[in-house]
C-alpha cells in the first residue's frame, strides 16, 4: 500500500463498499481453497478402495493440520505486527523458527513408532484406514513450512493494501494441486493392481491418499513461492530504511502476541482429530469416516467467506467510527452464507453435489445429507466470531480468544462424548458438536469484546 492509500484509507467514511473492495479477494482467496479438498476426494473417490482412501485423506489431512496449528495465525500475526523494518525482520526469523519446529514434528509422527501411539492408539482408527494414510503425511513432511512463509508474507501484503495478490496465489494453489490430484489418479487408475496393494505399505504404487497428499503439498509450494515473489516489492517499498518512529519488536513482545493465537489454532484443529477419534467409535465407523470429509468440506465451502473477516477487521478498524460498519458488514457475510447453505440442504443440490461431483456411494450420500442440517448455523454464528477475533486481534488483546477456544474445544468433547455413549449416528453427531461448541465460543468472545476498550 502506497502512502497515499495509507492516509486515504485513514481518513475517509469506512463504507460497506471499501469493504468489501478490500475482504473479496480474501474471501475469494478462501473460497478456492475450501473447494480444493472437496476436489481431491472427488480424485479419491473414483480410485479403488475409495471408502477406506477418503477415510484415510481425512485423517491424514486431520494430522497435518493439526502440526501446522503453531503457523496458521501468521498471517494475522504479520497482518497486526508488521509495521516498519525491524518488526519485519523479527517476525522473518520468528516464521523460520517454527517452519524448523512443525517439520520436526511431522517428521517424528510420520516416520517413528509415534505414529501408531497417536492413530491406532490414542484415535483408535481402524487398522486399514490408518495404514493407508500414514504414507500421506509422511508426503506432507514440509507441509507446515510451506504455509508458514506463504502466511507470513500475505500478512505483510494485507497490511500494505495488496489483498489482489493473494487471491491470484491461491489461484496457482488450485492449479498445482488439482494438475497434481488429476494427474497421479490417471496414473493411479493405469496401474497394475498388485502395485496399488503394495503401494500402502512399501510405496510401489499410487493410492488414493498418496495422491490427495502429493496434490496438497504440490499446491502449497506453489502458492508459498508465488507469495514469496509478490510480497518482495511491497517488503522493498516498505522496509526498505529503519523506521525510528516506531518502538523495536521484542522476541518476547511477538511471542506474548502470537502464542495465544497459535493457542487458538491448536485448539481449532485439535477438534478434527477428536471428531475422528468420536466416529471411530460410533456405528458403523468406516463409512462415518468415509462421510464426514465430504460433509465437512461442504461446510466449509459455506463458512470459507468468514475466513477472512478477521484480517480485514484488523487492517481496517484502526479508525474511528468503523465498528459499526465493520460489525455490520460481518454479520450481513453471516447471514447470506448461511441463507446458500440451508437453500442446499432444502433441495436436491445437496445430493446432487455429494453422489454425482464428488462420486460418493448413494449409501454414504444418505450419511452425510442430516450432517449439513445440523451444521446450518456454523457460517452464521462463525461470521459474528470472525468479527470478534479481529477487533480483539486490533486491540492486540489475544488472550481471550484461545480462552474462548479452550470452552469450544471441551463443549465438544462433551458433546461427542455423550453421543458416542448414547450411540447418536456419527456424521449428524459431529455436525451438531461443532455448531453447539461454536455458539459456546461465540458467547465467551462477545463478553471479553464488551470488556475491552474500544479505540473509538
Amino acid at each position: 500500500m502506497t502512502d497515499a492509500l495509507r492516509v486515504n484509507t485513514n481518513t475517509d467514511a469506512l463504507s460497506q463498499r471499501r469493504i468489501l473492495l478490500f475482504w473479496l479477494p480474501l474471501a475469494s482467496s478462501w473460497l478456492l481453497m475450501t473447494t480444493e479438498m472437496p476436489f481431491i476426494s472427488a480424485a479419491i473417490a473414483r480410485l479403488p478402495d475409495a471408502q477406506t482412501m477418503i477415510a484415510a485423506f481425512g485423517i491424514t489431512a486431520s494430522i497435518s493440520i493439526t502440526i501446522e496449528s503453531p503457523v496458521i495465525m501468521l498471517l494475522a500475526t504479520a497482518t497486526a505486527l508488521a509495521t516498519h523494518r525491524q518488526a519485519y525482520k523479527m517476525i522473518r526469523r520468528f516464521t523460520i523458527h517454527l517452519m524448523v519446529l512443525t517439520t520436526a514434528l511431522t517428521v517424528l509422527i510420520g516416520f517413528t513408532p509415534l505414529y501408531d501411539v497417536i492413530v491406532r492408539g490414542w484415535m483408535s482408527i481402524p487398522p486399514a484406514i490408518a495404514q493407508a494414510a500414514q504414507p500421506g503425511i509422511q508426503i506432507m513432511t514440509l507441509w507446515s513450512a510451506a504455509i508458514a512463509w506463504r502466511r507470513f508474507k500475505q500478512g505483510v501484503m494485507i497490511r500494505n493494501g495488496q489483498t489482489r495478490l493473494i487471491g491470484v496465489g491461491t489461484i496457482i494453489r488450485l492449479a498445482a494441486s488439482t494438475g497434481t490430484a488429476v494427474g497421479l489418479a490417471v496414473l493411479a487408475l493405469g496401474q497394475r493392481p498388485e502395485l496399488v496393494e503394495g503401494g500402502v505399505e512399501g510405496w510401489g504404487g499410487v493410492t488414493g491418499v498418496t495422491v490427495g497428499g502429493a496434490a496438497l503439498m504440490a499446491g502449497v509450494i506453489a502458492e508459498a513461492l508465488y507469495a514469496h515473489w509478490a510480497a518482495a516489492p511491497v517488503i522493498a517499498a516498505q522496509f526498505s530504511r529503519e523506521d525510528f518512529d516506531h518502538p523495536d519488536l521484542t522476541y518476547r513482545a511477538l511471542l506474548k502476541f502470537h502464542l495465544p493465537l497459535a493457542a487458538v489454532s491448536l485448539l481449532t484443529l485439535l477438534g478434527q482429530p477428536m471428531v475422528s477419534a468420536a466416529l471411530a467409535r460410533a456405528a458403523n465407523p468406516e463409512r462415518s469416516l468415509a462421510a464426514w470429509p465430504v460433509v465437512n468440506g461442504l461446510l466449509s465451502i459455506f463458512r470459507s467467506a468468514s475466513y477472512a473477516l478477521p484480517e480485514a477487521v484488523i487492517a481496517l478498524q484502526s479508525r474511528p467510527g468503523s465498528v459499526a460498519a465493520l460489525r455490520r458488514f460481518c454479520y450481513n457475510v453471516g447471514w447470506v452464507t448461511t441463507a446458500g447453505l440451508a437453500v442446499m440442504a432444502a433441495t436436491p443440490l445437496a445430493g446432487l453435489y455429494f453422489h454425482s461431483v464428488i462420486g460418493i456411494s448413494s449409501e454414504l450420500t444418505a450419511l452425510a445429507l442430516p450432517g449439513i442440517w445440523l451444521g446450518l448455523t456454523l457460517p452464521a454464528v462463525g461470521s459474528v466470531q470472525s468479527y470478534l477475533r479481529g477487533s480483539l486481534m486490533s486491540r492486540h488483546s489475544t488472550n481471550p480468544l484461545y480462552q474462548a477456544m479452550l470452552i469450544n474445544l471441551l463443549t465438544m468433547g462433551i458433546v461427542l462424548a455423550v453421543g458416542v455413549r448414547q450411540g447418536w449416528p456419527g456424521v449428524p453427531l459431529a455436525s451438531g458438536a461443532l455448531g453447539v461448541a461454536q455458539l459456546a465460543e461465540g458467547a465467551l468472545l462477545m463478553w471479553s469484546v464488551n470488556h475491552v476498550k474500544r479505540f473509538d
